[in-house]
């Protein structure tokens, strides 16, 4: 049952046009058969291993809808969950340190929907000081030796990271002393530098023993960190998302290579166990992980990732490295909207009316006409086509009680509405125009 609230903030993304970020369970149409194999996935997180998976879509698949599906999934379970979106200029793949920064501020937890970080250290520092009064020993209003003790536990629990990232523990241990001594400010400034968020002040910095921002070889080794502060506050792993991943084919050349040659990277350090908990999945286009600007530039990624698709799609093996997205059909379309419909009216005044106006045929019917107007390409449709129905369809028939659509409303689609891909495919003359 999905309540008030999050039913509204379904509604309200949809009426944007954009992929909602909850409440994904409701309309998820087509996905089912993965749901088994990426759950077993999860519970080998949950155990201690590292997973990493790719799934392939053409535009319109669902891509972006599917790794907000699994992170809701994952954070039901108690993962912590992160997306990020790979760019040129904002998030290139290659630098570990601004992909690592983009992560930590969207960090998510069953909790918080973003910006969790912080809160996750504290729960771990309560969590380690409640380990440290278990056993009796500690006199709780001794608040100098349940800090130092505190500190030693800490030391312990991170001496695998320390070994190799000095600098996280020392800034932790900075941190947690800033916090008790009331320096609020100090204590910002060290998560941000943690995060990391660059210039920092060099005053902030000295207090933890660092110099300089931190580089990309520090931020892989805070990754690992992370994940065991997660394991220690009681998470279960986490499931981190990168979407867009098929921007690196529009890159330069040699941000491109170095970008394909991280995400090979990434495939050979997770299957060394250095990631323990975590769940990586990149999402891309069939271009990206099959034509010559990108996965095939690079010998060793494409043999990691290859996975034969030539078969019928019925006998596709979710287990594989990779995995397909089934396109959009119009029944698939239907059923959508279908669901969207009854998401809308559940509980309102007036769901017999919303259900009567908007019925499954009428539904189908604004499918068909928003994927005519897209040339035909279903795969191009769903967006637009939940957009229409909800802001031009369903809130007209709640608002106006003498609202019929199939009388007072004739479907319209102007340009500045649509997607690059949706303006392509609305000029296509023939399935021949459409550039694939």
């Amino acid at each position: 049952m999905v309540s008030a609230a999050r039913r509204d903030a379904i509604i309200g993304a949809l009426r944007r046009g954009t992929v909602p970020s909850a409440g994904l369970d409701a309309l998820a149409v087509g996905i089912d058969r993965l749901a088994p194999t990426f759950d077993a996935d999860l519970d080998a997180a949950g155990a201690g291993a590292a997973v990493f998976k790719a799934v392939r879509g053409d535009y319109g698949a669902g891509k972006t809808f599917f790794g907000r599906w699994l992170q809701e999934r994952a954070r039901a379970r108690g993962f912590a969950t992160s997306e990020v979106q790979i760019s040129e200029t904002e998030t290139p793949l290659h630098r570990m340190e601004t992909v690592y920064r983009r992560l930590v501020e969207r960090l998510a937890t069953a909790d918080a929907t973003q910006g969790a970080f912080r809160s996750v250290i504290d729960g771990w520092f309560y969590a380690l000081e409640q380990d440290v009064l278990a056993d009796g020993t500690q006199d709780p209003t001794d608040a100098q030796g349940l800090l130092e003790r505190t500190e030693a536990l800490m030391e312990q629990r991170l001496a695998g990271v320390s070994r190799v990232a000095p600098a996280f523990a020392g800034v932790l241990r900075a941190y947690r002393r800033t916090l008790a001594a009331g320096d609020a400010d100090v204590a910002e400034g060290l998560i941000a530098w943690l995060s990391g968020q660059p210039n920092v002040a060099a005053a902030i910095k000295r207090t933890a023993g660092v110099k300089g921002d931190l580089d990309h070889f520090g931020a892989a080794n805070f990754l690992a960190g992370l994940l065991v502060i997660l394991r220690d506050s009681g998470y279960v792993g986490l499931v981190w998302v990168l979407d867009e991943v098929e921007t690196l084919q529009r890159m330069r050349g040699d941000t491109r290579e170095k970008g394909l040659n991280a995400l090979r990277q990434w495939i050979d350090e997770i299957d060394a166990g250095r990631f323990p908990g975590l769940v990586l999945v990149v999402t891309g286009t069939p271009a990206f992980f099959d034509g010559p600007q990108g996965v095939q530039r690079l010998a060793p990624l494409a043999q990691r990732l290859h996975t034969d698709f030539a078969t019928d799609r019925r006998f596709d093996n979710p287990r594989a490295p990779q995995v397909r997205l089934a396109p959009f059909d119009t029944g698939a379309l239907t059923a959508v909207g279908r669901r969207v419909r009854d998401l809308f009216a559940g509980g309102r005044p007036m769901e017999a009316r919303v259900r009567a106006v908007a019925d499954d045929a009428y539904i189908e019917t604004l499918a068909r006409a928003v994927t005519g107007h897209l040339g035909g390409q279903v795969g191009v449709a769903p967006r637009l086509f939940l957009k229409k129905l909800v802001a031009e369809v369903l809130d007209r028939v709640e608002l106006h009680a003498d609202f019929d659509p199939r009388q007072h409303y004739a479907l319209t689609v102007a340009e500045h509405e649509m997607t690059v891909p949706e303006r392509a495919a609305a000029g296509a003359a023939s399935v021949d125009d459409i550039e694939l």
